[in-house]
């Protein structure tokens, strides 16, 4: 019995198209310079910690690394199961506590000054408003290659430092703008899936990268060891121990291939 060919099997495969096969992969001298923007102090760790293993030389600029006028009386839930006593300085613990877990990572810390939400009346919250101008200031002074953003889910400081930095973007082209997840709230269901469709709906189209990074995990659990006071909250709201087999994955922000933009209409 004769068996017809059907006519995919009768015609020659086609050529890659060249822009495919760089899909999901970094440039050459892309990852020099790279500054990775924390909201707190331990999130850039808890994010990209591996990466910044394999990355010695990062720098990482966290916006809400300042301390209150005063520290409210009584003290908040979050630095209660932190351990801190009513009379500590909070922030200067938890900076000592950064430097020394950015330290095993080969990487650097740059501190910003502004006050994170839980010690601030609602109206009193820094928004993206409040901080995109001086981060822009900040980023420009260190002339990066790459620079990464958290998604900037479920916590108030996280979206403003998202937002930040997404405002700092839009005049600042010249850097590869990446997102890493954000450790435990990406977690949370939906809200990881909420922000990449967010981001895709602006025409800035998340995508996963094949990014170097540490395999051992060792440099990490050695940095994140650091955060003692931060370890013990975490614990004790997110069960941190368990979830920290989960990969870091960063994501390219960029606009979508020519002629794919009408998908976003579809979302």
């Amino acid at each position: 019995m004769t068996v017809e060919r059907t006519a995919w099997h009768a015609r020659p495969m086609a050529a890659p198209v060249p822009d495919m096969r760089e899909w999901g992969l970094t440039l050459p001298g892309e990852l020099d310079r790279v500054v990775i923007v924390s909201p707190h102090l331990d999130d850039a760790v808890l994010g990209c910690g591996r990466f910044m293993a394999a990355h010695p030389g990062t720098i990482v600029v966290t916006i809400y690394a300042g301390g209150p006028p005063r520290y409210p009386d009584p003290m908040t839930h979050w630095d209660t199961i932190a351990g801190f006593a009513v009379d500590d300085d909070v922030l200067a613990a938890r900076r000592r506590e950064d430097e020394l877990a950015l330290g095993e990572l080969g990487a650097k810390p740059h501190w910003l000054d502004f006050v994170e939400h839980q010690y601030l009346d609602r109206p009193d919250w820094v928004g993206p408003e409040a901080t995109s101008g001086r981060l822009a200031r900040e980023l420009r002074a260190l002339e990066p290659t790459a620079i990464f953003l958290p998604f900037g889910i479920a916590n108030p400081d996280h979206g403003a430092t998202h937002e930040a930095g997404m405002l700092v973007r839009e005049e600042y082209q010249e850097p590869s703008w990446f997102c890493y997840e954000d450790f435990g709230y990406k977690h949370i269901p939906g809200l990881l899936a909420w922000r990449v469709t967010q981001l895709f709906r602006r025409g800035v189209w998340p995508t996963p990268v094949a990014i170097e990074c540490d395999a051992s995990d060792d440099a990490k659990h050695r940095a994140l060891g650091h955060y003692v006071s931060q370890l013990r909250a975490l614990e004790a709201d997110w069960q941190l121990g368990t979830k920290l087999v989960a990969p870091e994955q960063i994501w390219r922000l960029a606009p979508p291939p020519s002629g794919w933009e009408s998908l976003a209409a579809t979302t």
